[in-house]
């Protein structure tokens, strides 16, 4: 079973609503936004940085990271580009 199909499966048993593959070119800028529910985001290829409260923290395939619910956050995609399964629950 492929990577991205292991991360989709633990979700769906972690019961997330929204369960999606997402991928963006090296050097794509998230400013600091939030979300309203938990975000978990499984990198299955190449890696993003994020800052909370102005810890970085380097994420790289193949990771986790959860983001809770209202948490500030924003992102760099590292210079491979990524690939991520992003789940979402809702409250």
């Amino acid at each position: 079973m492929e990577l991205s199909e292991r991360a989709i499966q633990t979700f769906e048993k972690e019961n997330f609503d929204h369960i999606y593959e997402h991928q963006d070119p090296a050097g794509t800028v998230y400013p600091e936004h939030s979300h309203a529910s938990k975000h978990s985001i499984f990198v299955t290829d190449g890696s993003v940085t994020f800052d909370i409260g102005g810890q970085k923290r380097v994420i790289t395939a193949p990771l986790r990271f959860d983001i809770p619910a209202n948490t500030p956050h924003s992102a760099v995609v590292g210079p491979q580009g990524w690939i991520a399964i992003i789940a979402e629950m809702e409250n």
